[in-house]
C-alpha cells in the first residue's frame, strides 16, 4: 500500500498528463533540475540542480529543502490559507497536510508540487472519564445571528481562495439577505463587534481603552476562526438557512 503521491509541476510545453509518483512508507525520492541526480526532474532554470526531497513516513511526509538561497511554502489548499515555510538547507520538516502544494520560487516564476498523504486517523473515545467536563476553548452557536456573519466573513477562503480579500461589511449585508432580510450594515457591524469581545479579540465596552476601534478586526476574527476550524465548509450552509435566530 502505497502512502505518499506526488504530482510534479507541469513542464514548460503545459504537458496535460503528469505522471505521478506513489511512495511507501520509508521511501524518498529527489527532485530538482539535475537529470542525473534526481528522481523528479524539474527543466526549469530557476531551479536548483538538488532542490529537495520528499520522504514518507505513514501517515504524513517530511520535506528537506536542499537549495541554498531559497524558502520553500508548503501550501494547505482545502486550509483556508493555512501554511508552512521550509528555509534554506532545512532537513525532514514535516508536513502535518493531507492535501498539500510546495511552492517554490524560481526566477520569477512560482512552481508547485502536489502532494498527497493518506487520509488521517483521530482517536475515537467511547463513554468519558469521571470528573467535570473541560470547558470548550471557544463557545459558538451555530444557530445564531453572529455565527452567519462570521460564516459570511470566512466564505472567500473556505471556497478555495486562500489569499482572497474579505467582503465588505455590505457584501455580508447582501449575502445574508436571504435568510435574514432585516440585515443592515448597522446591525452586521454590531454583530462584528459583537464578536470581536466574544472571542476575546478586544475587551467589552465597559473596560475598553479609548480610541481608535480595533485595526483589522475582520481579518482578526476570520484568522482565528479559521485557524481553530470554528468555521469549516460544511457550515457555510447557515447561509441558505431560511431564517437565522437572533445573536442573544
Amino acid at each position: 500500500m502505497y502512502s505518499i503521491i506526488v504530482v510534479p509541476p507541469p513542464t514548460p510545453e503545459g504537458e496535460p498528463n503528469r505522471a505521478q509518483m506513489r511512495l511507501a512508507p520509508g521511501e524518498r525520492i529527489t527532485f530538482g533540475r539535475s537529470v542525473h541526480d534526481n528522481d523528479l526532474i524539474v527543466p526549469h532554470d530557476g531551479v536548483s540542480r538538488r532542490a529537495g526531497a520528499i520522504t514518507a513516513q505513514g501517515a504524513f511526509w517530511t520535506l528537506s529543502n536542499l537549495c541554498a538561497h531559497q524558502t520553500y511554502v508548503v501550501e494547505n489548499p482545502e486550509g483556508a490559507g493555512e501554511h508552512i515555510k521550509v528555509g534554506p538547507g532545512r532537513l525532514d520538516a514535516p508536513v502535518p497536510f493531507e492535501f498539500s502544494r510546495v511552492v517554490m520560487p524560481a526566477a520569477g516564476d512560482l512552481l508547485a508540487l502536489d502532494v498527497w498523504a493518506p487520509r488521517h486517523d483521530y482517536l475515537r473515545t467511547e463513554g468519558g472519564l469521571d470528573g467535570d467536563t473541560t470547558a470548550p476553548a471557544f463557545s459558538v452557536d451555530r444557530t445564531k445571528r453572529y455565527f452567519a456573519v462570521l460564516a459570511a466573513l470566512c466564505e472567500p477562503r473556505l471556497r478555495g481562495e486562500p489569499h482572497a480579500p474579505l467582503p465588505t461589511v455590505d457584501q455580508v449585508v447582501e449575502r445574508l439577505r436571504p435568510g435574514w432580510p432585516a440585515a443592515s450594515r448597522t446591525n452586521v457591524q454590531w454583530n462584528i463587534d459583537y464578536l470581536a469581545v466574544k472571542l476575546r479579540l478586544k475587551p467589552g465596552p465597559e473596560t475598553a481603552d479609548p480610541g481608535p476601534r480595533l485595526n483589522g478586526k475582520k481579518e482578526s476574527l476570520v484568522s482565528l476562526a479559521l485557524r481553530f476550524d470554528l468555521v469549516r465548509e460544511d457550515d457555510l450552509v447557515v447561509l441558505a438557512a431560511p431564517a437565522v435566530r437572533e445573536s442573544r
